[in-house]
Parts: C-alpha cells; structure tokens; sequence
C-alpha cells in the first residue's frame, strides 16, 4: 500500500511538472497583453487595454482574419467529408487492406511539415499552379484530413452495426442507411471533426509560409508583425484571443467526441 501510494504521488508530481511545463509558458501570452510596456519582462509595469483597443487598428489584420476563414471554412468541410467516406469504408470492412489504409492517413501526421510544404511547393510549381488562398487550402487538406479519419473513425467503430442491417432488411437504400441511420450516430463526431480541422488549418503557419501568394492569413500577418517591437504588445493580445478561441473549440469538439448515442432520425 505505501509503495502504490509512493508510486501515485510521483505520478502526480510528474503530471503536475508536466502540465506546468507545457502550458505556464503559453499563459505568459494573455498576461503581457495587459502589460503597460511594450518590453516583454517581469516584473510587470501596469494594467492596461490600450493594447487590445489598439489590436483592430492595424492595418491589414481584418483582411488576414478573412483569409484565414475562406482557408479554414472549406478545409474543415472538405477533410471532414473524405474523412468520413474513408471511416465508414474502413470501419464497414468493405476495402481490402484496412491496416495500410489507416497507416496511409497517417503519413501526413509524421511528416514535418517544412517538408511536406516543400514538396507541396514543388508539385504546384510543376503543374504551373499558381500561389494563392487555394494551394493554401490544398495544403491544408493534406494535413487536416487525417484528423477528420482517426476522429470520425473513433466514432464509428463503436456503434451497432445491427441497425444499419436492420435498416437494409427493411428495405432501405444503402445512401438512405446511411443519412437516416449512421450519419446521425456520426453527428457529434462529424461537428467535432469540422471544429478540429478548422482550428488546425486557422491556426497552421509553415504550410501557409510556402504556399501563400499575395494574399496573407492571419498568422502570416502575426508573423510579420513581429518584426516591428512596438507592435509586439498587440500581437500578443491577438495571440491570446485566438488562444481562448482555440482552446474553447478544441474542448467543445473533444466533448462532441466523446458523447454518447444519438437517436437515429425516423422517417
């Protein structure tokens, strides 16, 4: 008993060691924002907002946040969609080589992503596309849809396969299976998969780096505000907004997650 108590405590301390680790620097972001200097160092001078009403003035930043969601909107539809089909092929067991399917979802997550946007550069240069918000996105579609997989494929595998055969012995289509009964048990996993995907691709910097034409989104814009350091205390109040904006939808899309059965729609 007093080793499994030992044991627990080390645990504990190591968790604790490893959170503070992770997340104290990232807090640093939201306490500077408020800080009467433009000098990022302790101790603090004063309270303010002046750096968050100063935040919307800057030139350029709403077109840069406008981008982002033309970039982001269609990326989280789009990974989301092909994610799914590739869940239910897999889960169903209906394609050979299930294993190497998943494995192939993987790649890009073990990628770097300087590479990747390397090669990505490269094959639009070879197919004489040219840099714009859209090889932005197809980037970000490479990126994002194994996500929208491994998400949506937690869901499915976990459902009565029953209901969709009972559905077909009731004379159903397989399409209409499928919308009246798998989608709606696959509804909290697909609107946490479109939350995680569009998160991912709003907030991703080094594919948009390689990729982007003359039009910049919103990190590229934090990215070339940073080379001016009276411009740093507003940066930061924007990183804290997208902070909370991305916490916040990452912790909605693991609860969709991870809720329970949705009612099938009837007809």
């Amino acid at each position: 008993m007093t080793r499994a108590r030992s044991s627990a405590r080390w645990l504990s301390a190591y968790a604790a060691g490893f959170l503070a680790f992770t997340y104290l620097p990232v807090l640093l972001i939201p306490l500077f924002s408020f800080n009467d200097s433009i000098y990022v160092a302790l101790p603090l001078k004063d309270f303010t907002l002046a750096w968050w009403r100063e935040l919307w003035k800057q030139e350029g930043l709403h077109e840069a946040l406008m981008n982002s969601l033309r970039v982001a909107v269609p990326v989280a539809f789009a990974s989301t969609a092909i994610g799914l089909c590739a869940a239910k092929a897999v889960a169903s067991e209906r394609i050979a080589g299930s294993g190497a399917v998943q494995s192939l979802f993987a790649l890009p997550l073990v990628i770097p992503y300087i590479v990747l946007g390397i090669a990505l550069l490269l094959v639009f240069n070879t197919l004489g596309l040219p840099l714009s918000l859209m090889t932005v996105g197809l980037g970000h579609l490479v990126i994002c849809t194994p996500f929208a997989y491994f998400v949506l494929m937690s869901r499915l595998e976990g459902f009565d396969r029953s209901l969709e055969e009972a559905a077909l012995d009731l004379g159903e289509t397989p399409w209409m299976t499928f919308w009246r009964v798998t989608f709606p048990l696959a509804l909290p996993g697909v609107i946490a998969s479109l939350l995680l995907t569009f998160t991912i691709s709003f907030d991703e910097f080094l594919l948009a780096f390689f990729l982007t034409g003359n039009e910049s989104t919103l990190p590229l814009f934090i990215w070339s505000q940073l080379r001016f350091p009276a411009k740093l205390p507003a940066v930061l109040a924007l990183g804290s907004a997208i902070l909370a904006v991305t916490f916040l939808v990452v912790v909605v899309a693991e609860w969709l997650r991870r809720r329970g059965g949705v009612e099938p729609i009837h007809a």
